[in-house]
């Protein structure tokens, strides 16, 4: 299947572990300021999604960052959630957290690259990514791990940027996320290279129809997208295919 090998476009992992390790203190602020606050919304609809198909679930949320997608999660009355990411700094965000509000007994965040999980075959009921699998240096070995890691009729759910084709969001997201987002995010972070990244990293992204060959090749069935925000984010989902 052609349009499937990305990871040459892909970035460098030490370099994205080193730059989110940069900007992690300030990464959930400017992640809500730079959005609007939109973000939240996203997430939820997303978690909601996830809701309609499993109950109770057992989770791993690849690419958690500070983990604001595993907490948005805790909706699903979930057995438990496994978060990994390859930024220490960020976990460690991430666990204060979780502490502050009390989650440690049901959220654990581990260190650990997207592409090579430490989890066993067959774990998790669901597998979630929000705003992370555009960071992967191989998006399809990273999107074959979490389908090896679900139990077959296992759920995975992304949340990620998508270029919206229509007017005016196109122009729109263009305007600010090539404008705007890269200026604003280096005054407040104080990263030169952090907010230049994201939109160089969204534009490089296989989204839309590119995404879902990507999923399918990652051994998904029933691939689907949902757009939100005129395009400017997408939900896709797949499932894991039950055994024969």
């Amino acid at each position: 299947m052609q349009d499937i090998q990305t990871n040459s476009t892909s970035p460098d992992r030490a370099g994205v572990e080193s730059m989110f390790d940069a900007i992690a203190r300030r990464y959930d602020f400017l992640n809500h300021f730079l959005s609007f606050g939109i973000d939240r919304i996203w997430r939820k609809k997303a978690v909601k999604i996830i809701g309609r198909h499993v109950r109770n679930p057992e989770i791993i949320d690849v690419a958690t960052g500070t983990g604001d997608l595993a907490i948005e999660a805790l909706r699903l009355n979930p057995v438990s959630i496994k978060g990994i990411d390859i930024s220490a700094k960020m976990l460690d965000e991430g666990n204060k957290k979780i502490r502050r509000k009390g989650y440690e007994g049901i959220i654990e965040l581990v260190r650990c690259e997207s592409e090579d999980i430490l989890f066993p075959d067959n774990r998790f009921d669901v597998a979630m990514a929000g705003f992370g699998v555009r960071n992967f240096s191989d998006p399809l070995r990273g999107l074959s791990e979490m389908c090896r890691v679900l139990k077959p009729g296992g759920m995975v759910m992304i949340l990620e940027f998508s270029n919206p084709q229509r007017f005016p969001f196109r122009n729109i997201f263009s305007f600010y996320f090539r404008r705007i987002l890269p200026v604003t995010g280096r005054l407040f972070s104080g990263n030169r290279v952090a907010y230049s990244y994201l939109p160089d990293s969204v534009v490089r992204f296989p989204d839309n129809e590119r995404f879902l060959r990507l999923l399918s090749g990652a051994g998904f069935a029933g691939v689907k997208q949902k757009r939100l925000t005129g395009g400017i984010v997408s939900i896709y989902t797949g499932f894991k295919p039950a055994m024969q």
